[in-house]
């Protein structure tokens, strides 16, 4: 699924990689929250973030649970509890992909709300468009929207990609890749 810098929408229903890899670059997050993104999760997620027990939490892992923890005392990454008809839809999703039921209660709580759900979980984001909502989003693609806004700079790629590497999070090659999109897209973009 190609992404377009210049669009994000900006509430988000987020799955677990996708509440770790926000969080994993205070800049980004910071970032984010400056363009008045909203992110919440489903109790399902709040569930595998922060009490799904552990054998032993990397410093990483501990770190990551610490900014959530701090950031829904603020209000951020809100959790929603699922209701008879979110787990009817869950069930339905759930025969379709093998996916987990973070995934599975952030995409059929964003079909709900009519949000985006945003994940960096290809399958569910093929399950998610496969099932009519086109709202699925991802972290390089917040970044990239970032980048095309000038809510980042050029300095803040660096930043932002050792920040999420030092939380030993996966996707500093799409959010190089996400960069040069969001430049291209700006060099499109000019009259």
């Amino acid at each position: 699924m190609a992404i377009d810098p210049s669009k994000f929408h900006l509430i988000n229903v987020a799955d677990t990689c996708s509440v770790w890899n926000v969080l994993s670059s205070a800049r980004l997050h910071s970032a984010a929250k400056e363009a008045h993104c909203e992110f919440c999760v489903t109790s399902f997620v709040r569930y595998e973030c922060l009490t799904k027990p552990r054998r032993a939490p990397s410093p990483a892992e501990t770190e990551l649970m610490r900014r959530l923890t701090q950031e829904q005392a603020r209000g951020g990454f809100t959790a929603h509890s699922c209701d008879i008809g979110d787990l009817q839809t869950i069930k339905l999703l759930e025969s379709r992909k093998k996916l987990g039921k973070g995934e599975l209660s952030s995409i059929a709580f964003a079909m709900k709300i009519g949000q985006a759900v945003i994940t960096d979980d290809m399958k569910a984001r093929k399950l998610a468009e496969d099932s009519g909502h086109a709202l699925a989003q991802t972290t390089s693609h917040l970044f990239s929207w970032l980048i095309f806004k000038g809510r980042l700079g050029d300095s803040d790629k660096v930043t932002v990609i050792a920040q999420h590497q030092s939380m030993e999070r996966p996707l500093a090659p799409y959010l190089e890749k996400a960069y040069e999109m969001a430049l291209q897209c700006r060099l499109n973009s000019r009259p």
